[in-house]
Order: C-alpha cells, then structure tokens, then sequence
C-alpha cells in the first residue's frame, strides 16, 4: 500500500465512522518535531482525523485496560476561526485564520509499528485514540513558536520544550496541512480543531501515570490513568 492509498482508506475509515453516526472534530498533524521523527525512523509530518467523541477535557481520568499500548504526546490543539483551502497556503495566512489554542495532551495507541508499517499505520488514523484540551485562549499575538512546554510524569519533570521543535512554529503544521488535504479535495473548515504534533518524542503510558503538561504562558492539562 503507497502512502496516498493508505491516506485514501484512512478517508474512508472516516466517512464509514460518519455514516455510524460519530462527528469529525477536526484533524491531527503528526511528526513535526525532530524528535519524534528520530523515534518513529519517519521524516516527514502526516496527518490523521479527531472525531467528537475523542475529545476530553483536562483531568480525565482514563481506564487503562481499555487502551491499547497506550502513549501520549504533548500538543496544541488550534482552532480555525476562518475556511483554510489550499494549494498554496502560507504560514501568514494559516496564521490569520486562526483564532483559539488550548494546551493538549494527545492520547495514542500503538496498535502496529508506526514506523516500519507507517502506509498501515495511517490507514489506521495514525495512532489517534483521543485529544484531552484545557482552556482555549484567543490566538491574538502570541507567538506559538515561543510558548513553552513543562512536562511532568507523577510529579516529576521530564523535559521542557518550545512550540519552535514543531516544524519551526505550530501554524507551519497548520499551513501544511491545509496544503496537504487540498491533494484529498479537502479543506480545513471553520471551527475544526488541529492537533499540531508534539513538541517531544512520544512517551509511553503506564497503569498509574499522573500526567501534567504545563504550555506557558497558555495553561496546563492533565490526565490520569487508572
């Protein structure tokens, strides 16, 4: 399966959970950041779609046995205030049509190897399993290259990262994916949700796991698994 097959059946997958009655919520970039690409062997970003019923707000506490080799990895989710269309969308562009951005947590499953499967994976919904969101704020003149992730697993640090790790800023993943859907005869709408990709390397969920990711000066989510 080439990679435009596997984004076509991912589509697909998509439109049969529609059809079931789920709604999309927006979209996910993956593999924006240089440690993630290094994890996963993967060098370029890839996207996956969020449904409704993914979406948790911060402190959720998650049944663990329901998961499946569960990870999460440490994001923006950005909501589109204006229609993005490309081919040939810029970063000033991708930019102005933003309106809100929330720190997240994503939740994945690792239900094959991304890496050495990646055509598999993305028919797969590249990993998505769910998005856990705190408070959304107005865009207005943050510069999303400077916000800065805290990271802390049961109370303890684990690395600190800025949004510049996410393909130089989190609205580059918005440009490319734009830019990226339009192959698909896709848009972003207004009011979709972008998860932007991780600032870090992805990390593995334990039975127990208190996770705690602080995006100054945005806020902080938090998610528990039990």
């Amino acid at each position: 399966m080439t990679l435009d097959q596997a984004y076509r059946a991912q589509l697909e997958l998509l439109a049969r959970c529609e059809r079931a009655g789920e709604r999309q919520a927006g979209w996910k970039v993956g593999l924006t950041a240089r440690a993630m690409q290094a994890q996963q062997g993967v060098y370029e970003p890839v996207f996956g779609f969020l449904l409704e019923s993914g979406q948790r707000p911060s402190g959720t506490a998650f049944d663990f046995s329901a998961l499946i080799r569960p990870g999460f990895e440490n994001e923006l989710c950005i909501t589109l205030g204006a229609t993005l269309a490309g081919p040939g969308v810029t970063l000033e562009q991708a930019r102005a049509a933003v309106s809100h951005v929330a720190p997240a947590l994503e939740i994945i499953e690792k239900r094959g190897d991304f890496g050495a499967d990646l055509a598999l994976s993305l028919a797969d919904n590249a990993q998505q399993k769910a998005f856990v969101t705190g408070a959304a704020v107005p865009l207005g003149a943050l510069d999303l290259a400077e916000v800065t992730l805290h990271l802390a697993v049961n109370g303890a640090a684990q690395e600190r990262a800025r949004g510049a790790e996410v393909l130089g800023t989190p609205i580059a993943s918005i440009a490319w994916l734009a830019n990226k859907l339009a192959d698909y005869g896709r848009r972003l709408e207004a009011g979709a949700r972008v998860m932007s990709g991780s600032f870090t390397r992805q990390y593995d969920i334990h039975r127990g796991d208190a996770v705690e990711a602080r995006f100054e000066p945005l806020g902080t989510v938090r998610a528990d698994f039990r």
